[in-house]
């Protein structure tokens, strides 16, 4: 299953923000099984979400979430831009106008539903209110072809919300039962130059898909000692399996360490 993140806000491209929830969606999909294949960030601004929308749509993801403007001030343009690259309109929507009752009233909040609130229940034609049980502004979803799009919001609480409601259990169903362990090597004394060699052959010999070996080079020590993170991941959908590839490929990764004079530290 393949999935694209499209954050939208000035917030996340001027430094303001740092930009966590794409970390955050990127270790939640990978953990249930899907692959993120990439992370798009825009301003607020028509032209870019509606473009970079339109872009992801062209390479036919599973999913594409977005996250960010769906509020109810002027550059919460999100849902204008995704209905752009669809083809259509925004409008008021019943079922998002309900929703946005039931929140206030869930939070004791006796606020008026003048325009500039309604704005959150303003949605592309055709698509789906989903009811934030943390916040305002609900969350939609839509489709496109083989795509099924999310609306997510902002906030990263409520972002989560959403994302545990709607979006983890149609992946799970999609991949099935899936595994996934991994281990994390403090080893000094070896580079990745060094090493690289060993994890080519590791990788080559293991379905394509079952592992996962990267190095994270950390500088090096007070006595010139380099320092790296090797992490090992194995996934597949039978636990057994997983497991004896990860305990296979990192003893190999242990041997390997001790024979280019390094040592692992943790």
């Amino acid at each position: 299953m393949i999935v694209e993140v499209l954050c939208v806000g000035n917030e996340l491209l001027s430094g303001i923000t740092l930009n966590t929830n794409a970390h955050w969606l990127a270790g939640q999909v990978a953990h249930a099984g899907a692959i993120v294949t990439r992370v798009t960030t825009v301003r607020d601004d028509l032209r870019e979400i509606s473009a970079a929308v339109r872009e992801s749509l062209s390479r036919n993801p599973d999913i594409l979430i977005t996250t960010g403007g769906l509020g109810a001030t002027y550059d919460d343009m999100t849902l204008e831009g995704v209905a752009i690259a669809l083809g259509k309109k925004v409008a008021k929507d019943d079922r998002a106008v309900e929703m946005l009752k039931r929140s206030y009233a869930r939070r004791k909040l006796n606020y008026e539903l003048n325009e500039v609130r309604l704005k959150m229940a303003t949605i592309p034609e055709g698509s789906t209110p989903l009811e934030n049980m943390v916040g305002s502004a609900p969350a939609v979803t839509d489709n496109s072809g083989g795509t099924r799009i999310f609306c997510l919001q902002g906030v990263p609480p409520e972002m989560q919300e959403e994302f545990g409601e709607h979006i983890l259990p149609a992946i799970k169903e999609a991949v099935g039962n899936f595994v996934s362990e991994e281990i994390n090597y403090e080893v000094l004394g070896v580079t990745e130059a060094m090493i690289a060699p060993a994890l080519v052959r590791i990788v080559e010999s293991n379905p394509r898909e079952a592992i996962y070996l990267k190095t994270h080079p950390q500088g090096y020590e007070a006595d010139n000692t380099p320092h790296i993170r090797v992490h090992l991941v194995s996934s597949g959908n039978d636990q057994k399996q997983v497991r004896s590839r990860l305990d296979a490929v990192a003893d190999v990764i242990r041997q390997e360490v001790v024979q280019l004079g390094g040592r692992i530290t943790a």
